[in-house]
């Protein structure tokens, strides 16, 4: 066999076993992550609350316990998360919120929202419904969207 083919076999070899390396890791993250989401919805309690305020934050800003930024990698610490500040009870806390939640949280309005320590899991509308308005489009995405919907 030529120096050619056995390179191309040893590299091929490679990429197998890193792809199923890959794959078993994949398979161990995933299921932690499931367990943990059991553990938050089993923890989660709904609470109503005024939403004073929300923003992209980095960590160390953000006013969160210090027990939150010590447990938060030292490379996590830097990146921005969706931070809500709110009034429960007579309290005011800054939140960390999931990030689809964080589009829908409407700001300066009483909210019902379903907690899990302080992270916001999912909110729902006290006296009437969330206002999820549409952003205006310009008129390329109106062209563009009229025909996806006629396909």
């Amino acid at each position: 066999m030529d120096t050619l083919t056995i390179v191309l076999l040893v590299v091929a070899v490679v990429v197998i076993a890193v792809f199923v390396a890959l794959y078993f890791v994949g398979k161990k993250l995933q299921q932690r992550q499931e367990d943990s989401e059991e553990q938050m919805k089993a923890a989660a309690q709904t609470v109503s609350m005024l939403v004073i305020d929300k923003k992209m934050m980095k960590l160390k800003e953000a006013n969160l316990p210090k027990i939150v930024l010590d447990q938060t990698p030292k490379y996590m610490r830097g990146s921005k998360v969706p931070i809500v500040k709110a009034k429960i009870g007579p309290k005011i806390m800054s939140l960390i919120c999931d990030a689809k939640v964080f589009e829908v949280i409407p700001v300066k309005k009483e909210v019902k929202a379903v907690l899990s320590g302080i992270y916001i899991m999912d909110v729902r509308g006290l006296r009437s419904g969330l206002d999820t308005k549409k952003e205006k489009q310009g008129f390329f995405k109106r062209i563009t969207g009229k025909f996806k919907k006629e396909k």
